[in-house]
């Protein structure tokens, strides 16, 4: 029988937050929803933004007012309408759409300030502005988020729209706009707000008595990204803690509550307990790798072999590993590019976020823009293809440009499939009808044309882009289909706000920014970490709770890196002793 009482109190703690949500609007009063995993967030938004609704609609109509509700993603924000009805007095965006939708009637002070903007001074664009005579009367356009200038525009970076809107709050008459348009401001996980954006709204809007209401709605320690703002402290900023979690099982949750006892979570159901194990490999007898990325891991073969040991294991006791009912989240990318096939690219890059983040320019091009195209081709979905690629509209004007164009897109399908990453880059630039954003044929030029000499060193980033060029394509397909969420392993990429009913994470090195090992030995010594450490601490953390924190009912940890006895401690006190599993005994 479940127990009504311990059920009452995860009902009772999701409805004293709302409660505390309503009373903090009524008052006026600035709030930060601090939800952790499984809380349901989001359902405590909505409700939110219903109470608006039904108290003030027919108000902010009258005044021409919205409500502002800014979220991360285009699944959130379709969510977010749907549930709303699509109401009109509902503003809902990503981040960079609500921004540019607040700044682009404002093209003066718009073209003063591109010139300053941060990434186009330190960069070739500066150039391009002075061959071209300034901003001088252009329009300044965001809509792929690419860079360029043309006779008639300006067209600017994601990131540039973030610092305009920045740059332009700093005006007190566009501040007042802003308040008029909109008196209350919602802002859905609020730790992956920009860190320099949300400074600016504490600066401007929290420091004031007048509208519009901040309201925050996420978890700091859900925050996995860089350069995001994190936690958000202020004295006019009321935290709301909501303690409950309608997603995981009791045993998890009570892992989940001896990582953050701060903000203890109750579950629906306490009679419900699923299945946790915990793998290490501190008893492998060979030789591990070595270095600052690596040391202290299992080598690729022993890796992948402990990998198959847990799958069969936890087949063995009843988990489905199908796509479908299983997640595999990988928290090492050298065993992940071998698994799925692009471990020839995980070799080449000394920095794994050339590759998972796109920082590499050939890795942006293929991954963001040819590769979409190429499935937009085959999907018959040719306005997309041509977006995909860079036009503004579609290069057609004849029966011979369609022709060009379907032979051209056929004929790189195939080269594609059989080539290397050089073949695809010569294909591209031979082409007519095909093209290549500038900045990567500048480079790809300098690293075709490089010679060494003998008192010289190759530049990191020529060796790299030499040695990718040398790779098959197929590897550029297998990685553009991972980080599309194709197949049944994650890393952080696509993890964070998903659940599913079995997770298996595979921790171990191969991150530059990531050691987990010591991360646990960290968490028994917070109190006495300098603000590095404690930088560094809760990077680490953070992503291993919102990995820990995505299955319903059964969750396993593979610990390929070799564990210290101050790790092991952390590990039995959160899991439990009897939970951990020791491999090549």
């Amino acid at each position: 029988m479940t127990d009504r009482n311990e059920i009452s109190l995860a009902e009772t703690a999701a409805e004293k937050a709302q409660n505390e949500v309503i009373d903090a609007i009524r008052r006026r009063q600035h709030f930060k929803l601090e939800a952790g995993a499984g809380a349901g967030k989001t359902y405590t938004l909505l409700n939110t933004l219903r109470y608006l609704l039904q108290e003030h609609e027919e108000q902010l109509k009258r005044n021409r007012q919205k409500i502002a509700c800014i979220t991360f993603t285009n699944v959130a924000k379709a969510q977010i309408q749907k549930e709303t009805d699509h109401n009109p007095v509902v503003a809902c965006d990503t981040i960079h759409g609500f921004c540019w939708n607040l700044i682009s009637s404002f093209q003066d002070p718009l073209r003063r300030a591109v010139p300053k903007l941060t990434r186009w001074t330190r960069s070739p664009w500066t150039e391009r502005l002075e061959e071209a005579a300034g901003v001088g009367g252009r329009a300044i356009h965001y809509t792929l988020g690419h860079r360029g200038i043309t006779d008639s525009e300006i067209s600017i970076h994601h990131d540039d729209v973030i610092e305009l809107t920045v740059e332009l709050f700093k005006e007190a008459k566009f501040r007042l706009l802003f308040k008029h348009r909109y008196p209350v401001v919602f802002i859905d996980e609020y730790q992956d707000t920009d860190e320099v954006l949300m400074s600016s709204l504490v600066e401007h809007f929290l420091e004031e008595d007048a509208p519009p209401l901040l309201g925050l709605f996420g978890d700091h320690w859900q925050k996995i990204y860089d350069h995001k703002c994190g936690t958000v402290n202020h004295p006019n900023l009321l935290p709301i803690g909501k303690q409950a979690n309608f997603r995981s099982t009791a045993n998890i949750v009570d892992a989940l509550n001896k990582m953050r006892p701060e903000l203890e979570q109750f579950v629906v159901d306490p009679t419900a307990v699923g299945d946790i194990k915990i793998f290490d490999t501190n008893n492998w007898k060979g030789e591990r790798l070595t270095g600052n990325h690596y040391g202290g891991d299992l080598p690729e073969n022993a890796a992948g072999s402990a990998l198959s040991t847990v799958e069969k294991a936890l087949e063995s006791s009843g988990w489905k590993m199908d796509a479908e009912t299983t997640k595999i989240l990988m928290l090492t990318h050298k065993a992940l590019g071998k698994k799925l096939g692009y471990s020839g690219i995980v070799e080449t890059f000394t920095f794994n976020d050339s590759f998972k983040s796109k920082e590499d320019p050939y890795i942006e091009f293929f991954v963001d823009h040819l590769e979409p195209a190429c499935r937009a081709f085959e999907t018959r979905n040719y306005g997309s293809m041509f977006a995909f690629l860079g036009y503004s509209s579609p290069p057609i004007r004849s029966i011979a440009d369609k022709r060009s164009w379907s032979r051209a897109m056929e004929k790189l399908i195939q080269v594609r499939l059989r080539g290397t990453i050089a073949d695809v880059l010569e294909f591209v630039e031979s082409s007519k009808t095909l093209r290549a954003p500038e900045r990567l044929s500048i480079l790809d030029a300098e690293v075709r044309s490089f010679t060494p000499n003998e008192t010289s060193t190759i530049p990191r980033q020529i060796e790299e882009s030499q040695m990718l060029r040398g790779l098959p394509y197929s590897e550029v397909i297998s990685l553009s289909e991972y980080l599309d969420g194709q197949y049944p392993f994650e890393t952080k990429h696509g993890v964070k706000g998903d659940q599913f009913e079995n997770v298996l994470i595979v921790v171990g090195r191969g991150w530059n920014k990531y050691n987990f090992e010591k991360m646990l030995v960290n968490a028994n010594r917070v109190g006495s970490l300098n603000a590095k450490e404690m930088a560094s601490y809760e990077r680490n953390r953070n992503l291993f709770y919102v990995a820990c924190s995505r299955p319903r009912k059964r969750l396993a940890i593979l610990f390929t890196q070799k564990l210290s006895s101050s790790a092991l401690e952390t590990i039995d006190y959160w899991f439990g002793q009897e939970n951990r599993i020791s491999l090549f005994e």
